[in-house]
């Protein structure tokens, strides 16, 4: 077998990974965060689970991505830099700048997530860097400028909206309290839809198969979650804004 054929394999292993994780987070929430309980197996610190989790997504990517006949063109190194600019953050700062306590994660959710983002960072990076074919003229075009600047407004919704939640709690404080302003007027996750907009620019900005089916997976995960979290809100919080929605301003 080719490799790419096991390329192919592994784009539609990806896709099929959407509707399959869309209908489990309907029935199970995922037990980490403010969803944490036993009854998952070994856990490990939530910091150490989250750099464990997301750290394939930057490594293999750049590992991968030097592998690839395209990398030293100009194209694939700017598309290389969109993606780091997420990655190297969630895995290197975000877990780091995370306040309310060192919650456990369990190890099964990290190694899930390990799997997902290194079956991922493959399939996108080998397409950015060698099975694509992205000419420099490919950086003016409306694609690229369209996809870059959604994957940009998405970015800072999503850094925007973590800071927000970091600065509810002051030093030692570990509750929860109702985040204000901003998207949070609108939606009880802002910091999701932010990432679905970054995603779904990069599928722009890539106008790839591997690029879709990443912005697919990201939905499938991300609004059950938010629908999630949004319910848990409500729940808590018998004052928590009825206007607000989960995760699509006015609709969801």
């Amino acid at each position: 077998m080719t490799e790419r054929a096991v390329f192919d394999y592994a784009v539609y292993a990806l896709l099929a990974m959407a509707p399959i994780t869309w209908i489990a987070l309907t029935q199970i929430t995922a037990p980490y965060g403010r969803h944490t309980r036993r009854g998952w197996g070994p856990q490990v610190s939530s910091k150490a689970g989250w750099v464990l989790m997301e750290a394939p997504a930057s490594l293999a990517f750049a590992a991968i991505f030097t592998m690839g006949d395209h990398r030293a063109e100009v194209t694939p190194i700017a598309l290389l830099a969109v993606w780091q600019a997420h990655y190297l953050h969630r895995a290197f700062v975000y877990p780091f700048r995370r306040r309310g306590g060192d919650k456990p994660m369990p190890l099964a959710i990290v190694g899930m997530g390990v799997g997902f983002n290194l079956l991922n960072a493959y399939v996108n990076a080998r397409w950015v860097s060698h099975f694509g074919d992205y000419s420099a003229g490919w950086l003016m075009g409306v694609r690229f400028v369209g996809g870059v600047a959604m994957f940009g407004a998405g970015l800072m919704t999503n850094l925007w909206s973590d800071q927000v939640l970091a600065r509810l709690r002051g030093p030692g404080e570990i509750g929860y309290k109702i985040p204000q302003g901003g998207l949070y007027r609108y939606v009880s996750c802002p910091n999701y839809l932010g990432e679905l907009v970054e995603w779904s620019g990069w599928a722009m900005a890539t106008w790839s198969l591997p690029g879709l089916a990443f912005a697919l997976y990201t939905a499938s995960n991300l609004v059950p979650r938010a629908v999630s979290n949004h319910r848990w809100y409500q729940k808590t919080f018998p004052e928590y804004p009825r206007e607000r929605r989960a995760v699509v301003p006015f609709v969801l």
